[in-house]
């Protein structure tokens, strides 16, 4: 009977199951991006090759947040510092379209964090000018040396590619980002080698004790990336949730209207049921019934969609990182059976209240 309730309603049932389906694919879709820029930031910072980032006080979790506000003259000081081999001076710049952080290096200090740059074709930096791309980037947008691509407003020429995973994907002269970001003499963050990572406590112990380096936020890679976490992230952890909370809703709006319409349109029904004895829990054991169905029906097309789309985005643009958890398939499952049946809640105890002969008297 319940099948045959939703299937007598087509239209209404399958308005329904596309709401949870969406509601389902809003969840794994944002999780997935964000999660994704997340673990592909700190997959990114791991490549570098440093053992200690020195970052000015304050800075935020996500890099390219905090401008350039290190002066360069913090790498002469660090470079007296016992234990370190090299301090890199590098400038993180964030920009919207198309989102994404932009390195501006010192080509020979940052050759100096291992693995060097091994370019695919091309080579290093000939003009202030040039830039430097991975082969993600190249390879998405069918570029090659010697084209053109514009980058914050100036027309660059691509000298070299290189293999992704040693930061960002674009790399422009220290110079060249320095001037465009109105950053003279500045920088956002050094890398630091030392000649044994074993050392790192004892350097962040004595940077931090050297004057005027105080305040200054010292920390080893591991560190800095077991703190890119949700909770250390300000607003990552909120705007999952407002997701979330967004989706929910849609879910429930839907389900009560579509459950409310239905339990309307079958009084008759359910007066004939009551007649018959059908007790006040079997009315609402139906329309939960009939809930839980085009739920289920709703998260097994929302997972699939989710798969398919993350799927197609990651063959077109691979250099997006999407996430993928089979935790959070299961929490999208629980989030949106627990949001249908609330939705449902209501028109089911009303059905459940009708009295028998007004319901076979209704018209």
């Amino acid at each position: 009977m319940v099948v045959a309730n939703l299937v007598h309603r087509p239209t209404r049932s399958f308005i329904a199951t596309s709401a949870i389906a969406l509601e389902v694919v809003m969840i794994l879709m944002v999780v997935a991006l964000f999660y994704g820029l997340l673990n592909g930031s700190k997959e990114s910072q791991l490549g570098v090759g440093a053992d200690l980032m020195v970052m000015p006080p304050g800075s935020a979790g996500l890099i390219g947040m905090s401008g350039a506000p290190i002066s360069i003259k913090v790498g002469d000081v660090l470079r007296r510092v016992p234990h370190i081999v090299t301090a890199v001076p590098v400038i993180w710049w964030f920009t919207q379209k198309p989102v994404e952080i932009i390195y501006g290096i010192d080509l020979a200090s940052y050759d100096s964090l291992p693995p060097k740059f091994v370019y695919l074709s091309g080579g290093p930096f000939q003009g202030p000018y040039d830039v430097i791309v991975d082969d993600y980037f190249s390879g998405m947008n069918n570029k090659k040396v010697g084209d053109k691509i514009e980058i914050l407003n100036h027309e660059f020429r691509i000298c070299g590619i290189v293999p992704h995973g040693k930061g960002g994907r674009k790399f422009l002269p220290l110079a060249t980002m320095q001037d465009l970001v109105a950053a003279e003499g500045r920088a956002s963050v050094f890398y630091v080698k030392l000649d044994d990572p074993a050392n790192a406590d004892q350097v962040e112990k004595a940077i931090e004790q050297t004057r005027g380096m105080e305040k200054y936020s010292v920390r080893s890679m591991q560190e800095y990336l077991s703190m890119m976490t949700p909770d250390n992230l300000p607003g990552f952890d909120l705007a999952i949730k407002i997701v979330i909370a967004v989706a929910v809703v849609v879910g429930f709006l839907v389900i009560f209207q579509s459950m409310y319409t239905a339990v309307m349109e079958r009084t008759r029904e359910i007066g004939i049921l009551k007649s018959l004895g059908a007790s006040k829990w079997y009315i609402v054991n139906v329309v939960l019934r009939e809930t839980l169905l085009l739920a289920v029906v709703g998260i097994v097309a929302g997972i699939i969609i989710s798969m398919v789309t993350r799927r197609v985005i990651m063959f077109e643009r691979p250099v997006l990182r999407l996430y993928w958890s089979n935790e959070w398939v299961f929490r999208a499952t629980v989030i949106a059976i627990v949001g249908a049946l609330a939705g449902a809640l209501y028109p089911a105890f009303k059905a459940a209240q009708r009295d028998p002969i007004d319901a076979l008297a209704y018209e």
